[in-house]
């Protein structure tokens, strides 16, 4: 499975599992998910581009960043609460997107940082959706292949942070 994401979504239930590994030690992956500055380079879609306007990455901080489409100018909002950061295992945190007509569609997100032979880590994640509608609506958003590419960074990102 090295360098494929895996990700289940079970027909009826109101979560999306995530599993990737990655061939750097678990404190650079933890690092790329916890540092604002290295956090940018990797996350959203390709086409994409990332204005962090919070980033604090410890129990009770918050994130917000803002995605947008070059050529049309279109903006895509997200937040979200660090519930638990214990570096270099384990973060629990709330997932937003600002972009709905009402409030409240809140995911839960736990990301697992395990550590494996060889200075590879897998990272397992957790997100729990309100309801079946809102992870169906999350799966038809495109996430999976925004996922994909911003994974895609991540790993070329850890492999110059490998060679620092």
């Amino acid at each position: 499975m090295v360098n494929e994401t895996k990700l289940t979504a079970e027909p009826g239930k109101q979560v999306i599992l995530i599993e990737r590994e990655f061939n750097a030690p678990r404190e650079l992956v933890f690092e790329a998910f916890t540092d604002a500055d290295l956090f940018v380079q990797w996350m959203g879609p390709n086409a994409l581009t990332m204005k962090l306007e919070k980033f604090d990455a410890r129990d009770g901080g918050a994130w917000k960043y803002i995605s947008k489409e070059p050529n049309s100018g279109a903006e895509f909002a997200f937040c979200g609460v660090f519930h638990e950061v214990t570096a270099p295992s384990r973060i629990v945190q709330t997932f937003e997107f600002l972009g709905l007509p009402d409030r409240g569609h809140v995911t839960l997100e736990t990301a697992v940082f395990e550590e494996l032979p060889g200075d590879r880590t897998v990272v397992k994640m957790e997100s729990v959706f309100r309801s079946i509608a809102d992870r169906d609506g999350m799966l038809q958003s495109g996430m999976e292949g925004g996922l994909n590419e911003s994974f895609g960074r991540l790993v070329k990102l850890l492999e110059t942070l490998r060679n620092r």
